[in-house]
């Protein structure tokens, strides 16, 4: 496999990262128009921020994203971003997120650098949640 290399004015960069978070009390809350306008969201900030979006997959409890992210942004900040601003917007267009929940996200989140598996079994991974989960 070929690794595609990312530039900006100072640094060629594969900065590939895995990302899970959930909802607040990992309530089961992203779903239907809430589960599409996130996704809509994500990829919104994403290009905004030049980062390239790989692989993404909700649940109803929580989220899955394979991004590559330019270093010199890094991978917190762009989650932070992405968090904060779901956080706002969705709580905003449905009034049912601000009954039981405080914030819309937990605090936390995981993440992963994707080096060490290859990307095709990653992706691959994350596409699978969403089949496992129906059975």
């Amino acid at each position: 496999m070929d690794i595609k290399f990312n530039s900006n004015k100072n640094v060629v960069y594969s900065c590939k990262y895995h990302v899970v978070w959930c909802p607040k009390y990992r309530r089961k809350v992203l779903a239907g128009d809430v589960e599409r306008r996130l996704k809509e969201l994500i990829v919104s900030i994403c290009a905004d921020r030049h980062a390239e979006i790989i692989e993404m997959e909700t649940m109803p409890d929580h989220v899955h994203l394979l991004v590559e992210v330019d270093p010199q942004y890094g991978i917190h900040k762009l989650i932070k971003e992405i968090k904060g601003h779901t956080s706002r917007m969705l709580r905003k267009e449905f009034r049912h997120l601000t009954t039981k929940l405080p914030t819309l996200w937990t605090n936390s989140y995981f993440v992963a650098t994707v080096g060490g598996a290859p990307l095709s079994v990653i992706k691959q991974y994350i596409e699978s949640q969403k089949t496992s989960q129906r059975r």
